[in-house]
């Protein structure tokens, strides 16, 4: 499927000579970015999907594109017998993510590789989707939107945030840029991986095209600033 008209990314700019992605060689300096630079959107991921009540024990949740896995292990600690599954193609980051929930001993987490272009569930099978910042770096933002709509239940919905400042996202970039540059200062090995690569902002009327393009019952949409969300249900 074609990608939206305005340039999107897919996470090869982001790769070294040898194929290895910066988020795969780098897994340390990625998780603590993203951890620490992006906004954590948890209680308003809390709010649009459970404001009514918390989630009844076995509702399964996917967090796509979950990379070190934050809001898996946050949402999985927060509601007793949530069943938060993160999907990322990266290895090293689902390693870590895996990591970090047994070191917390959550059980109810867990972490697969998968294609966010094909995930790896059946039809109508979760209950709701989190994606955060992953159109950024993808090319194939219908695609991965049809896939959502495919996987979640009647009824269920999808928590979508991104950024709308390419200035700050450029910001967050060159820190990561900074970093990696000071590692390959104590280890001459991680100078051969370049940079990360560019991102692609959304401006308001391309984020609302690619929300609205699945047959959604509601799609609520909201910004400030610096993001832009969106909260779409399926028909039930």
């Amino acid at each position: 499927m074609s990608a939206l008209p305005i340039g999107g990314f897919d996470r090869s700019p982001s790769r070294d000579p040898s194929g290895i992605a910066l988020f795969e060689r780098h897994p340390a300096i990625y998780g603590l970015w993203r951890e620490h630079l992006f906004r954590d959107d948890t209680e308003r991921i809390c709010a649009s999907l459970w404001g009514a009540g918390p989630p009844t024990p076995g509702t399964t949740v996917l967090e796509v594109g979950c990379g070190p896995g934050h809001y898996a292990r946050r949402l999985a600690a927060r509601f007793d017998g949530l069943m938060m599954v993160g999907i990322d193609s990266s290895e090293a980051q689902l390693r870590r993510a895996r990591a970090a929930a047994l070191a917390r001993g959550l059980s109810g987490c867990s972490f697969e590789r998968g294609d966010a272009r094909a995930l790896p569930r059946p039809d109508g099978s979760v209950a709701a989707v989190i994606v955060s910042r992953l159109f950024t770096v993808l090319r194939e933002r219908d695609q991965v939107m049809s896939e959502i709509h495919r996987v979640l239940r009647p009824g269920g919905f999808a928590f979508v945030a991104e950024p709308r400042s390419a200035v700050r996202t450029g910001v967050a970039l060159g820190l990561m840029r900074l970093t990696v540059r000071a590692a390959s200062l104590l280890r001459p090995a991680a100078a051969e991986s370049p940079p990360p690569g560019a991102s692609s902002v959304m401006d308001a009327a391309v984020f609302g095209r690619l929300m609205e393009g699945q047959p959604w019952a509601r799609v609520q949409r909201e910004a400030d600033r610096w993001y832009q969300y969106a909260v779409c249900e399926k028909e039930a």
